[in-house]
Protein backbone atom coordinates (compact mmCIF):
# COMPACT_ATOMS: atom_id res chain seq x y z
CA UNK A 1 0.00 0.00 0.00
CA UNK A 2 2.99 2.28 0.37
CA UNK A 3 4.02 4.50 3.27
CA UNK A 4 1.24 6.49 4.95
CA UNK A 5 1.15 9.65 7.01
CA UNK A 6 1.06 8.91 10.72
CA UNK A 7 -1.54 11.66 11.32
CA UNK A 8 -4.71 9.60 10.73
CA UNK A 9 -3.45 6.47 12.49
CA UNK A 10 -2.38 8.49 15.53
CA UNK A 11 -5.74 10.27 15.65
CA UNK A 12 -7.43 6.87 15.58
CA UNK A 13 -5.17 5.71 18.42
CA UNK A 14 -5.89 8.72 20.63
CA UNK A 15 -9.65 8.53 20.07
CA UNK A 16 -9.71 4.86 20.99
CA UNK A 17 -7.30 4.79 23.92
CA UNK A 18 -4.26 2.98 22.60
CA UNK A 19 -0.82 4.01 21.33
CA UNK A 20 1.25 3.17 18.27
CA UNK A 21 4.87 2.22 18.83
CA UNK A 22 7.57 4.10 16.91
CA UNK A 23 10.75 2.03 16.73
CA UNK A 24 14.11 3.62 16.02
CA UNK A 25 15.79 1.35 13.48
CA UNK A 26 19.48 1.53 12.53
CA UNK A 27 19.90 -1.42 10.13
CA UNK A 28 17.91 -3.20 7.44
CA UNK A 29 17.52 -6.18 9.76
CA UNK A 30 16.00 -4.04 12.53
CA UNK A 31 13.58 -2.52 10.04
CA UNK A 32 12.59 -5.93 8.73
CA UNK A 33 12.11 -7.28 12.26
CA UNK A 34 9.66 -4.61 13.42
CA UNK A 35 7.73 -4.80 10.14
CA UNK A 36 7.44 -8.58 10.51
CA UNK A 37 6.24 -8.06 14.09
CA UNK A 38 3.56 -5.58 12.97
CA UNK A 39 2.41 -7.94 10.24
CA UNK A 40 2.20 -10.89 12.63
CA UNK A 41 0.03 -9.08 15.19
CA UNK A 42 -1.78 -6.79 12.73
CA UNK A 43 -0.59 -3.54 14.27
CA UNK A 44 -0.04 -0.12 12.70
CA UNK A 45 3.66 0.76 12.75
CA UNK A 46 5.90 3.80 12.76
CA UNK A 47 9.46 3.25 11.54
CA UNK A 48 11.67 5.91 13.05
CA UNK A 49 15.20 7.10 12.34
CA UNK A 50 17.43 9.54 14.16
CA UNK A 51 19.46 12.21 12.39
CA UNK A 52 22.57 10.13 13.14
CA UNK A 53 21.09 7.10 11.40
CA UNK A 54 20.10 9.20 8.40
CA UNK A 55 23.68 10.43 8.11
CA UNK A 56 25.02 6.90 8.60
CA UNK A 57 22.82 5.07 6.08
CA UNK A 58 21.70 7.85 3.76
CA UNK A 59 18.21 9.29 3.27
CA UNK A 60 17.51 7.50 0.01
CA UNK A 61 18.61 4.09 1.27
CA UNK A 62 16.37 4.34 4.33
CA UNK A 63 13.38 5.66 2.41
CA UNK A 64 13.75 2.99 -0.29
CA UNK A 65 13.89 0.18 2.28
CA UNK A 66 10.86 1.55 4.13
CA UNK A 67 8.91 1.96 0.89
CA UNK A 68 9.71 -1.62 -0.11
CA UNK A 69 8.54 -2.89 3.28
CA UNK A 70 5.34 -0.86 3.14
CA UNK A 71 4.58 -1.94 -0.44
CA UNK A 72 4.48 -5.58 0.67
CA UNK A 73 2.72 -4.99 4.00
CA UNK A 74 -0.94 -5.34 4.87
CA UNK A 75 -0.67 -2.95 7.83
CA UNK A 76 -0.23 0.85 7.67
CA UNK A 77 3.41 1.91 8.02
CA UNK A 78 4.73 5.45 8.46
CA UNK A 79 8.34 6.63 8.26
CA UNK A 80 9.36 9.27 10.81
CA UNK A 81 12.42 11.47 11.25
CA UNK A 82 13.06 11.95 14.97
CA UNK A 83 14.52 14.98 16.82
CA UNK A 84 15.75 17.02 13.86
CA UNK A 85 16.90 20.62 14.23
CA UNK A 86 18.01 21.05 10.60
CA UNK A 87 15.30 22.50 8.33
CA UNK A 88 17.16 21.52 5.15
CA UNK A 89 17.49 17.89 6.28
CA UNK A 90 13.79 17.79 7.16
CA UNK A 91 12.90 18.98 3.65
CA UNK A 92 15.32 16.44 2.14
CA UNK A 93 13.72 13.59 4.10
CA UNK A 94 10.21 14.65 3.09
CA UNK A 95 11.31 14.81 -0.56
CA UNK A 96 12.73 11.28 -0.25
CA UNK A 97 9.44 9.90 1.07
CA UNK A 98 9.35 10.37 4.83
CA UNK A 99 5.71 10.69 5.90
CA UNK A 100 6.36 12.16 9.35
CA UNK A 101 9.03 14.53 10.70
CA UNK A 102 9.90 16.01 14.06
CA UNK A 103 11.17 19.55 14.23
CA UNK A 104 12.87 19.85 17.61
CA UNK A 105 13.26 23.50 18.52
CA UNK A 106 12.61 22.89 22.23
CA UNK A 107 15.97 24.36 23.18
CA UNK A 108 14.84 27.81 21.98
CA UNK A 109 12.40 30.28 23.48
CA UNK A 110 8.68 29.61 23.10
CA UNK A 111 8.36 32.22 20.32
CA UNK A 112 11.34 30.87 18.40
CA UNK A 113 10.06 27.30 18.80
CA UNK A 114 6.76 28.47 17.30
CA UNK A 115 8.50 30.22 14.42
CA UNK A 116 10.69 27.25 13.50
CA UNK A 117 7.82 24.78 13.85
CA UNK A 118 5.51 26.87 11.67
CA UNK A 119 8.20 26.98 9.00
CA UNK A 120 8.14 23.17 8.82
CA UNK A 121 4.35 22.97 9.06
CA UNK A 122 3.98 25.20 6.02
CA UNK A 123 6.01 22.79 3.89
CA UNK A 124 4.88 19.51 5.41
CA UNK A 125 1.15 20.23 5.42
CA UNK A 126 1.11 20.67 1.65
CA UNK A 127 2.62 17.19 1.32
CA UNK A 128 0.33 15.51 3.85
CA UNK A 129 3.30 14.83 6.14
CA UNK A 130 2.80 14.56 9.90
CA UNK A 131 4.65 17.19 11.93
CA UNK A 132 5.76 16.52 15.50
CA UNK A 133 7.21 19.15 17.81
CA UNK A 134 8.41 19.24 21.41
CA UNK A 135 7.69 21.57 24.31
CA UNK A 136 9.84 21.48 27.40
CA UNK A 137 13.07 19.49 27.30
CA UNK A 138 13.18 15.69 27.56
CA UNK A 139 16.33 14.70 29.44
CA UNK A 140 18.91 12.14 28.36
CA UNK A 141 20.85 11.52 25.16
CA UNK A 142 19.46 11.29 21.63
CA UNK A 143 22.31 11.07 19.10
CA UNK A 144 24.24 14.34 19.54
CA UNK A 145 21.49 16.03 21.56
CA UNK A 146 22.34 15.84 25.26
CA UNK A 147 20.00 17.30 27.89
CA UNK A 148 21.35 17.03 31.42
CA UNK A 149 18.90 16.15 34.18
CA UNK A 150 19.27 19.61 35.70
CA UNK A 151 18.35 21.20 32.36
CA UNK A 152 15.29 19.07 31.63
CA UNK A 153 12.12 21.15 31.76
CA UNK A 154 8.52 19.96 31.97
CA UNK A 155 6.03 21.31 29.45
CA UNK A 156 3.60 23.98 30.62
CA UNK A 157 0.00 22.91 29.81
CA UNK A 158 -1.17 26.42 28.91
CA UNK A 159 1.84 26.84 26.59
CA UNK A 160 0.99 23.51 24.96
CA UNK A 161 -2.49 24.79 24.13
CA UNK A 162 -1.15 28.04 22.71
CA UNK A 163 1.63 26.25 20.81
CA UNK A 164 -0.75 23.88 19.02
CA UNK A 165 -3.03 26.77 18.09
CA UNK A 166 -0.18 28.94 16.81
CA UNK A 167 1.61 26.24 14.83
CA UNK A 168 -1.17 23.85 13.75
CA UNK A 169 1.27 21.04 14.50
CA UNK A 170 -0.06 17.48 13.94
CA UNK A 171 1.37 15.83 17.06
CA UNK A 172 2.94 17.15 20.24
CA UNK A 173 5.70 15.68 22.41
CA UNK A 174 5.45 17.43 25.79
CA UNK A 175 8.19 16.84 28.35
CA UNK A 176 6.45 15.10 31.24
CA UNK A 177 9.32 13.54 33.19
CA UNK A 178 10.56 10.77 30.91
CA UNK A 179 14.12 10.60 29.57
CA UNK A 180 15.96 9.19 26.58
CA UNK A 181 18.02 6.08 27.27
CA UNK A 182 17.62 3.40 29.93
CA UNK A 183 16.45 4.61 33.35
CA UNK A 184 18.79 4.17 36.30
CA UNK A 185 15.79 4.18 38.62
CA UNK A 186 12.05 4.75 38.41
CA UNK A 187 11.09 7.47 35.91
CA UNK A 188 9.46 10.48 37.54
CA UNK A 189 6.45 10.91 35.26
CA UNK A 190 4.03 13.76 35.98
CA UNK A 191 0.70 12.05 35.23
CA UNK A 192 -1.37 15.04 36.30
CA UNK A 193 0.52 17.15 33.77
CA UNK A 194 -0.27 14.66 30.98
CA UNK A 195 -3.95 14.74 31.91
CA UNK A 196 -4.04 18.53 31.97
CA UNK A 197 -2.28 18.83 28.60
CA UNK A 198 -4.55 16.21 27.03
CA UNK A 199 -7.59 18.14 28.23
CA UNK A 200 -6.32 21.32 26.58
CA UNK A 201 -5.16 20.00 23.18
CA UNK A 202 -6.85 17.59 20.80
CA UNK A 203 -3.80 16.47 18.81
CA UNK A 204 -2.18 13.10 19.61
CA UNK A 205 0.51 13.28 22.29
CA UNK A 206 3.88 11.54 22.00
CA UNK A 207 5.69 9.71 24.81
CA UNK A 208 9.43 10.10 24.35
CA UNK A 209 11.89 7.98 26.30
CA UNK A 210 9.72 4.85 26.16
CA UNK A 211 12.59 2.40 26.75
CA UNK A 212 12.35 0.77 30.17
CA UNK A 213 9.30 2.57 31.56
CA UNK A 214 7.42 0.14 33.88
CA UNK A 215 4.43 -1.38 32.12
CA UNK A 216 1.83 0.03 34.48
CA UNK A 217 3.20 3.54 33.95
CA UNK A 218 3.09 3.15 30.16
CA UNK A 219 -0.51 2.00 30.37
CA UNK A 220 -1.40 4.99 32.55
CA UNK A 221 0.28 7.42 30.13
CA UNK A 222 -1.73 5.95 27.26
CA UNK A 223 -4.97 6.10 29.20
CA UNK A 224 -4.35 9.82 29.77
CA UNK A 225 -3.83 10.66 26.08
CA UNK A 226 -0.43 9.48 24.84
CA UNK A 227 -1.00 8.03 21.35
CA UNK A 228 2.59 7.35 20.22
CA UNK A 229 5.43 5.79 22.21
CA UNK A 230 9.03 6.00 21.05
CA UNK A 231 11.27 2.99 21.68
CA UNK A 232 14.93 3.39 20.77
CA UNK A 233 17.60 2.37 23.29
CA UNK A 234 15.87 -0.79 24.46
CA UNK A 235 15.52 -2.24 20.97
CA UNK A 236 19.04 -1.18 19.91
CA UNK A 237 20.51 -2.82 23.00
CA UNK A 238 18.54 -6.03 22.48
CA UNK A 239 19.77 -6.26 18.88
CA UNK A 240 23.40 -5.73 19.90
CA UNK A 241 23.28 -8.06 22.91
CA UNK A 242 21.93 -10.84 20.70
CA UNK A 243 24.90 -10.50 18.36
CA UNK A 244 27.33 -10.44 21.31
CA UNK A 245 25.76 -13.62 22.69
CA UNK A 246 26.02 -15.31 19.30
CA UNK A 247 29.76 -14.63 19.09
CA UNK A 248 30.29 -15.76 22.68
CA UNK A 249 28.78 -19.08 21.68
CA UNK A 250 30.16 -19.18 18.11
CA UNK A 251 33.48 -17.30 18.12
CA UNK A 252 34.62 -18.63 14.72
CA UNK A 253 31.37 -18.06 12.78
CA UNK A 254 31.87 -15.21 10.31
CA UNK A 255 28.77 -15.36 8.14
CA UNK A 256 26.66 -12.24 8.90
CA UNK A 257 23.49 -14.09 7.90
CA UNK A 258 24.02 -16.50 10.76
CA UNK A 259 24.19 -13.90 13.53
CA UNK A 260 21.61 -11.55 12.02
CA UNK A 261 18.88 -14.21 12.15
CA UNK A 262 18.79 -14.48 15.97
CA UNK A 263 19.27 -10.71 16.28
CA UNK A 264 16.22 -10.14 14.09
CA UNK A 265 14.19 -12.63 16.11
CA UNK A 266 15.16 -10.87 19.34
CA UNK A 267 14.03 -7.51 17.98
CA UNK A 268 10.82 -8.99 16.60
CA UNK A 269 9.93 -10.56 19.95
CA UNK A 270 10.56 -7.31 21.82
CA UNK A 271 8.59 -5.32 19.24
CA UNK A 272 5.56 -7.57 19.70
CA UNK A 273 5.81 -7.15 23.48
CA UNK A 274 5.79 -3.35 23.08
CA UNK A 275 2.83 -3.48 20.70
CA UNK A 276 0.90 -5.62 23.15
CA UNK A 277 1.75 -3.19 25.94
CA UNK A 278 0.52 -0.20 23.94
CA UNK A 279 -2.72 -1.90 22.93
CA UNK A 280 -2.20 -1.55 19.17
CA UNK A 281 -2.30 -5.28 18.41
CA UNK A 282 -5.11 -6.01 15.97
CA UNK A 283 -5.71 -2.29 15.33
CA UNK A 284 -4.41 -2.23 11.74
CA UNK A 285 -7.92 -2.66 10.34
CA UNK A 286 -9.18 0.33 12.35
CA UNK A 287 -6.28 2.45 11.17
CA UNK A 288 -6.69 1.47 7.54
CA UNK A 289 -10.21 2.87 7.59
CA UNK A 290 -8.70 6.30 8.40
CA UNK A 291 -5.86 6.15 5.88
CA UNK A 292 -6.24 7.52 2.38
CA UNK A 293 -4.57 4.90 0.17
Amino acid sequence: MGLVSSTPILKEARENGYAIVAFNVHTLEMLQAVVEAAEEVKSPLILQTTVGTVKHLGVDFIASAAKAAAANATVPIALHLDHCQDFDLIVKCMAAGYTSVMIDASMYSFDENVRRTRQVVEVASALGVNIEAELGKVGGVEDDIVVEEADALLADPSECKAFVKLTNVSTLAPAIGTAHGIYKGEPNIDFNRIKEIANLVDVPLVLHGGSGIPHEQVEKCISLGMAKMNVATEIKNAFSESIKQFFNENPYELDPRRYMIPAKETVKKLAIEKMELCGCVGKAVNSLSRVSI
